[in-house]
């Protein structure tokens, strides 16, 4: 596999070099920016970023915007920096399209690790690993899902997500057991991130978001009905 960019953005200088020394020791190309629109010059510029590290907090132009001008043309995954901790920011970033959100201190490993992840996930499909539920075709190496044909619009989460419960069919899934798995580490946060992001999935994929039905009190059961 050809050496991946990511584009790592953070008004603090430190911040960035940490960041990017650990990166690179993993064989990653990083491009830096100090501010919003720094960065948005760099994305524009560099159309093979696979991966976007922003912080929330910037002069200029802050993550929230920067991520909301992404989101309006690219998919690409996006992990969010922040020094805040309250829910509200944390679904705040999922509703804008954050693929994961990082708060600050944390360990550069585990930044490295989840930037691994995602990153194995989006590029290490092969295309033979197709997955059909019901009306739904979901092609992991392409990442497009179909309903009847049709592509649904999907964020980089609710694709990984509607995975899992494809992959799970029938199976009664804990919401600790979606976290752990969907987003690929031990996750202490609300589990309620799940419940927005199921709330959202149902409603792209119309009257088939029934096949994934609520198992109250533990989490969710994916079940093709007809």
């Amino acid at each position: 596999m050809d050496r991946l960019q990511i584009l790592v953005v953070d008004d603090e200088s430190r911040m960035r070099k940490l960041v990017r020394d650990f990166l690179e020791r993993e064989g990653y190309i990083v491009r830096e920016a100090g501010d919003g629109l720094e960065a948005m010059d760099i994305f524009y510029e560099h159309k093979d970023i696979a991966l976007i590290i922003l912080d929330v907090m910037m002069p200029h132009m802050d993550g929230w915007q920067v991520c909301r001008e992404i989101r309006q043309s690219s998919k690409v995954p996006i992990i969010m920096l922040t020094a805040r901790s309250e829910e509200r920011d944390e679904l705040q970033g999922f509703e804008l399209g954050v693929d994961e959100y990082i708060s600050k201190p944390f360990s550069p490993k585990i930044l490295v690790a989840r930037v691994s992840a995602i990153l194995r996930r989006v590029h290490g499909m092969t295309e033979e690993d197709i997955i059909r539920a019901g009306d739904i075709e979901i092609n992991k190496a392409a990442h497009i899902v179909r309903i009847d044909g049709n592509p649904v619009e999907l964020s980089y989460k609710e694709f990984e997500l509607l995975t899992y419960f494809a992959e799970n069919q029938g199976i009664a899934l804990s919401r600790e057991k979606i976290l752990n798995n969907v987003w690929n580490y031990d996750y202490f946060g609300d589990a309620r991130t799940i419940d927005t992001h199921v709330k959202k999935l149902r409603s792209k994929l119309g009257d088939k978001g029934d096949y994934i039905k609520t198992v109250w009190g533990m989490g969710y059961k994916f079940e093709v009905t007809p």
